[in-house]
């Protein structure tokens, strides 16, 4: 029997959801606690980047039996920053009908780093040397094989080295970020010596922002070979979304709109100095 080295996120303050409400699994980007809005364009789900913004990633489990999603933040997973097949990937773990948010990138056992929407050049795989997924988001989720056999979940050693296999066992998430800011991201070469593809400032990115605190542990499972559901949102900034033809141009996003727009004379008053 082959078992998955697994983490595990339990979290307190996210309520179950019952299996009439969730039908399918969901994946939702927040940014300040709410969802961001998706545009759905020739089968392509898409939803807006605004730079500079920290954001989340709401995991929906739909079924009832636990499941192991396998995420990734520009082709990157999320808990070891590897480009892997989903299968082999490091996954989180979801309870029954259970909710998770995944706030950023998993550092260590105690700490994660916020994930930020910014451009390709200053994005964590631009420093990474990994420029060739830039702009996706994906999640697959696996269900759990049933066996009489109990599962046995693996226990932290008494003054073992921190690793993510030796956290202590943690039943909520703190997020209180520290002092410590966003890397100075640099573009690297990658292990092969091979230059990545050039990033670009106008298509937008995720960075590796401010320390969080966010205790994980890991657990034994033995999943499904294939994942019962993928979902990708593939995430660009306005401009980008208007070209595509996703959404459609604000007033002040054509320049003769704005042009035909302009008035001469509105109010009185006096020039302002700088």
């Amino acid at each position: 029997m082959r078992c998955a080295l697994i983490f595990s996120l339990f979290l307190v303050g996210i309520g179950h959801v019952s299996a009439s409400q969730r039908q399918w699994p969901e994946v939702e980007v927040l940014v300040d606690g709410l969802p961001v809005p998706k545009y759905y364009h020739q089968g392509t789900t898409y939803l807006e980047a605004s730079k500079g913004k920290e954001y989340a990633i709401r995991l929906t489990n739909p079924i009832g039996a636990r499941v192991a999603v396998a995420l990734s933040v520009d082709g990157l997973n999320t808990i070891d920053a590897r480009h892997t097949e989903a299968r082999s990937g490091r996954k989180w773990v979801l309870g029954p009908y259970e909710s998770v948010v995944i706030s950023g990138w998993q550092t260590n056992a105690q700490l994660a780093r916020r994930f930020f929407f910014t451009t390709e050049e200053r994005s964590y795989g631009a420093w990474l040397g990994r420029t060739e997924n830039l702009g996706i988001i994906s999640a697959a989720f696996f269900r759990e094989r049933i066996y009489r056999a109990q599962q046995v979940m693996r226990e932290p050693q008494a003054g073992s080295p921190t690793r993510p296999g030796d956290s202590p066992a943690v039943h909520k998430e703190q997020a209180q970020a520290d002092a410590a800011g966003g890397a100075d991201l640099r573009s690297q070469r990658d292990e092969s010596g091979v230059a990545p593809h050039p990033p670009q400032d106008e298509y937008a990115a995720t960075g590796i922002g401010n320390r969080i605190q966010h205790e994980v542990q890991w657990v034994h499972m033995n999943l499904e070979d294939r994942p019962f559901a993928t979902l990708n949102l593939r995430y660009e900034f306005r401009p980008i979304l208007v070209k595509l033809g996703v959404v459609a141009p604000l007033v002040t996003d054509d320049p003769v709109i704005r042009r035909e727009n302009a008035r001469g004379f509105r109010e009185a008053g006096y020039c302002p100095e700088p």
